[in-house]
């Protein structure tokens, strides 16, 4: 092949490499931490895949694993499994008389006061709604995926004393980031649904990479046909919308946290949807 050639070639985007966040929570046992994140993760594949009753009802799982850890944590023993207490209410209500000196206000009240709204959406709201403009399974299982994203992260920050944009990084790396509708194929990405708009499938990468990704992969991944314009009308214009940070000078976008919502609440994430 003459040089010529090869320097007309296309190139592969180059490769995103995720950030390393040292957040494992190994203040947490084994026993414990892994049915809890095992739990979120759980919640995050349903809700993506549309499956809105598991999610609600692992949000059940969730509630009982973070219970066992906080029961251990003002005891000064965790238990060797997660168990479920007989009656949740008083359970978490009982956390409020642990001694304020030793434990945060997050240990005694907040996460309890959590888990008890999570708790009742999976054991109260039941599956047969009728009437309503927005399907209440649905906006239900928002709730779930919110509340147990928020428990696991305030349980990250507490056990690591580190700030709420940290603690969030950490449960987002945590988070199985694989999606049904994006195929990862020879270093590049596509996304299998050929009816979203660019600005879409755009946001659908970003939401399942975690981390900035290059404009140049970007362009490609979606195969777009002109880079400058795929640049203003699509990432400069979200952008504009804070639905994702453009960076004009590393060349690169990170989806932001209301891009996140838009993604999670008005994009199908799988297939056939």
């Amino acid at each position: 092949m003459s040089t010529r050639r090869k320097n007309r070639s296309r190139a592969a985007p180059p490769a995103v490499q995720a950030p390393t966040i040292e957040l494992p929570l190994e203040g947490i046992p084994a026993a414990l931490r892994s049915p809890l994140l095992e739990a979120l993760k759980t919640i995050v594949r349903n809700f993506r895949e549309g499956r809105w009753e598991p999610a609600e009802l692992n949000g059940g799982k969730l509630c009982e694993v973070t219970i066992s850890i906080l029961r251990g944590v003002v005891d000064g023993k965790f238990p060797p499994t997660p168990s479920k207490p007989r009656n949740m209410l008083q359970a978490c209500l009982d956390f409020e008389k642990a001694d304020p000196a030793r434990f945060t206000r997050s240990i005694r009240i907040q996460i309890p006061r959590v888990i008890l709204g999570l708790y009742e959406i999976r054991n109260n709201r039941g599956v047969g709604h009728v009437g309503g403009d927005v399907d209440p399974n649905h906006m239900d299982a928002v709730f779930v995926l919110a509340s147990a994203k928020w428990i696991v992260a305030e349980l990250v920050r507490v056990f690591h004393d580190v700030d709420i944009p940290t603690a969030t990084k950490a449960v987002d790396a945590l988070v199985d980031r694989t999606l049904p509708i994006v195929w990862e194929v020879s270093g590049r990405k596509r996304v299998l649904r050929t009816d979203l708009s660019m600005l879409d499938a755009t946001l659908v990468l970003l939401y399942g990479t975690l981390g900035p990704v290059s404009e140049q992969a970007l362009c490609e991944w979606v195969g777009h046909s002109n880079p400058s314009v795929y640049r203003r009308n699509v990432l400069a214009a979200a952008h504009k919308r804070r639905l994702l940070e453009y960076d004009r000078d590393g060349h690169t976008a990170e989806i932001s946290p209301l891009g996140t919502q838009y993604v999670e609440e008005h994009i199908p994430l799988e297939l056939g949807a």
